[in-house]
């Protein structure tokens, strides 16, 4: 592994354990301050649908996170993937969505500029919303 990749690796960990926690408890001010300035991010359905940017857009689908999933979101890792720029995460959550109980599979993206997460792509399907 190179230092390129090594570094962005590093960067990329930190984030995503600031990214669980906020997904656990709701507190996602850590996160947001991994996020350069001109932060993008793609989520595939609901009212972010498609490509959101800038941080003040982020807050906003991170407050709707909380929102919908008021008790917070437990996450299990399975697997993670690099190269010098991106690192994607695969993970398992569950949890209650707006009262209901929740689990699914996600792949995230980060895209990592220096010591920052520039941007941000979520791809899911699901293992059954319901148990």
């Amino acid at each position: 592994m190179n230092t390129a990749q090594t570094d962005t690796l590093k960067t990329a960990h930190q984030a995503f354990d600031y990214f669980t926690h906020g997904l656990a408890t709701g507190e996602w001010q850590a996160f947001l301050d991994m996020l350069t300035e001109d932060f993008s991010f793609w989520f595939p359905i609901g009212p972010y649908h498609g490509l959101n940017i800038g941080k003040a857009r982020t807050e906003a689908f991170l407050q709707y996170v909380s929102d919908t999933f008021e008790d917070g979101l437990t996450v299990t890792l399975d697997r993670v993937m690099s190269n010098d720029t991106t690192v994607v995460f695969e993970f398992r959550d569950e949890g209650m969505m707006r009262g209901q109980p929740y689990k699914n599979r996600v792949a995230i993206a980060f895209d990592v500029r220096g010591d920052k997460i520039c941007a941000y792509r979520e791809y899911f399907g699901s293992d059954g919303k319901s148990y």
